[in-house]
């Protein structure tokens, strides 16, 4: 079974699901517990949890918006926060 398919359902994952399951496998990882077999699988899923992490990150971040204000301070209104 090809590496994708068989973490196929980390697609679907809210960021909060996905990052606690992406540290409990880090924490086994550190262990040294964990037989080859099993810390290559781990750590395959451990990288696609990493990357759904990433890209609910730079979606939410893409959203988030920044209040204008005017020279006394006000808040004026909101603007889409520039990464740059």
């Amino acid at each position: 079974m090809a590496k994708d398919a068989k973490n196929s359902d980390v697609a679907a994952l809210p960021f909060e699901k996905a990052l606690s399951e992406l540290e409990e496998i880090v924490k086994r990882l550190e262990g040294g517990n964990v037989a080859l077999e099993e810390s290559i699988r781990i750590y395959e899923r451990g990288e696609a949890l990493k990357g759904r992490c990433e890209t609910l990150l730079r979606e939410a971040e893409a959203r988030v918006e920044k209040i204008t204000r005017d020279a006394s301070g006000r808040a004026t209104g909101t603007e889409r926060l520039d990464a740059d």
